[in-house]
Formats: structure tokens, sequence, C-alpha cells
């Protein structure tokens, strides 16, 4: 296989995941800058660092269910892995262009799939046998449970807070807060760092495996430290469209609110990396807003927005691996 091609879909991988960053920079941001805890500038470089730093802490779990357990990897080829990438991209422009926050993580899972289904169907006539269904069936489950449980830990987080500092002065909860969400908002930073990266060193890793670069499935530490990179300069780049969705349009928040959905969402996300589910940071943080903002009354929450968020989540993966599938059509057409 050409070192030209492997190199440019790897470059590809990375446009990838710099727009994963700045498609994601509101979910890691958007709490503490509609809080005014720190400004937008300064918010970017605090949750860039830590999504770096997640380069050093939880080893390579959600990279190993991606790269190699998705698609069967001794079918997977560079140009599907191109047509995914290729899929995942068009989505995540697409819907940042919306102002909609939708998973970058099942828009890379959708188009990798769906253009493995159309190599398959073209070289064989069958779509069988390429895809791992018992793990595309837990990442299925948890586009539901992510946002639950980031709404339940939202929810439980806001009234153990509002219990505990029920006699004291509300300025003083604020000013606590204020420091507080600084910790809240790093360990939330650092949990979107650790999870969604890790999805495109798995694709990096297949695609070397794939080319015969690899004898065996394990992330070379150069693949984890560009791609750390890489996300970290997408969320210093920021996504203003989102951040106005997710932190003024779901509910009004305050620090101590902020502090208690990026807890939840935080508790969440790492969690799930430890164990090797590739979750959507997306779908956790709005649960956990949801949940925050429930607290205080339904009507509290604007569910129209909500709603409309939620239909995006549903047409994720099936648009991306629609898009994925044309692609790779139009690859095996031209070539």
């Amino acid at each position: 296989m050409s070192f030209v091609l492997v190199t440019t879909i790897i470059i590809v991988a990375l446009i990838f995941d710099f727009l994963n960053g700045f498609h994601d920079a509101a979910n890691s941001i958007a709490t503490i800058v509609a809080t005014k805890v720190l400004t937008p500038l300064r918010a970017v470089v605090w949750a860039a660092f830590f999504n770096f730093v997640a380069a050093f802490t939880f080893g390579v779990p959600v990279a190993k269910t991606v790269g190699g357990g998705v698609v069967h990897k001794e079918v997977v080829t560079p140009l599907i892995v191109l047509a995914g990438l290729c899929g995942a991209i068009f989505w995540n422009i697409l819907t940042w262009y919306l102002g909609l926050p939708t998973s970058s993580s099942h828009a890379l899972i959708g188009g990798f799939a769906g253009s493995a289904l159309m190599a398959a169907q073209i070289k064989t006539g069958s779509m069988c046998n390429v895809l791992n269904w018992q793990k595309i069936d837990i990442i299925a489950l948890y586009i539901v449970l992510s946002p639950m449980l980031g709404l339940a830990l939202g929810f439980i987080n806001m009234v153990i807070v509002m219990w505990l500092f029920r006699r004291a002065a509300p300025h003083r909860v604020d000013s606590w807060f204020r420091r507080l969400q600084l910790l809240s908002a790093a360990a939330y930073s650092l949990g979107h760092g650790t999870n969604d990266a890790q999805k495109t060193m798995g694709i990096i890793t297949v695609l070397l495996y794939s080319a015969g670069m690899l004898k065996t499935f394990d992330v070379p530490f150069w693949v984890v430290l560009i791609c750390h990179a890489a996300i970290a300069l997408g969320t210093m780049s920021g996504g203003w469209r989102i951040v106005k969705t997710m932190g003024l349009s779901i509910t009004k928040l305050k620090p101590v609110g902020g502090f208690c959905a990026e807890t939840a969402g935080a508790a969440t996300i790492i969690g799930a990396s430890i164990a090797g589910i590739p979750v959507s940071t997306t779908h956790t943080i709005t649960g956990a807003i949801v949940g925050v903002g429930a607290t205080q009354r339904l009507s509290a929450v604007r569910w129209g927005v909500a709603g409309r968020i939620v239909w995006a989540w549903v047409l994720t993966m099936p648009m991306a691996g629609l898009i994925g599938a044309i692609v790779y059509s139009l690859i095996h057409v031209c070539s």
C-alpha cells in the first residue's frame, strides 16, 4: 500500500480530530462561559490544555473498541477508512453550521460502518460478517444511556448541593462555585479528551494495521500524542454557534449549576472511557445540563431546543453512514 496514501489518510483523520475538538469545544466550555466564570478565550485554553493532558491518563481502551471492534479489522482497507472519515467530516461541518451539538463520535462510527458495508456489497455482493454487531449494540445502547446517566447525575448533584448549602448566603455560594467550576471544567475536559481523541487513534491504528505497517493491533504512542494535540488545537479554535445552543438555549445556568453539570458529565465519560465504551460527550453534557435545569422546574428547560438536539442525535449514525457509503462508491467508480 502506498506510503503517500496512508499518510494522506492519517492527515484526513487528524483533520477529523481537529474538527471533533472544534465541534465539541462547546461541550467543554459552554457551561463555564455561560456562567461567566471564564472568558471564552481563557475557557478554550483551559479546556484544550486538559484535552491534551488526557494523553497521559487512562490508556487506550476506547481506541481498541473503535478500531478493532466496530468493523472486523480483517476486512478493513485504507479506502474504507478514508470514506468513513469523509462521511463523518461532512456531517460534522453540516451540524456545526446548523448549530446542532451532535456527536462527532457517532458520526465517525457511522461513517466507518457505512463505508465498510458498501465496500462489502461492491466486492462480494453481501454485507454479512462485516460489522461487529455486539459492539455496535453496546454503542447504540449508550446513545440512550449516556445522556440519561448525565441527566440523573446532574439532577442528583444539584439536589445534594442545594441541600448542603441551603442556609448559605447566595453570594457566598456563587463565589465558592466560581472557583470550584474551574476544577469541574478541567475534569470534564480531561474526560472529553480521553474518550474522543481515542476514537481517532483507533481509526489510525486500524489503518496502519490494514496497510501492513503494524503487526499487532496496538496503538503507537506517537499516534496517541498527535491525536490529543489535534483535538486540543480544535478545542482552542472554538465552536461558537454550538456554545450558544449548549450554554444559553437549553437552560439558564449559574456557577453552581455549571459545576453540577460538569461533574456529572465528567464522571459518566471517564467511567465509560475506562470501560472502553465510546460515548458521546455531547449527549452526556446535554443530559447533565437538562438534569440541572429540571431541579428548578420543568419549565426551566427549553424542551423545544432539547427535542431538536435529540433528533439530530438519532440521525447522526445513519446519515454519516449513508454519506460514508456514497463516498466509498464514488472512490470505487473513480479508481
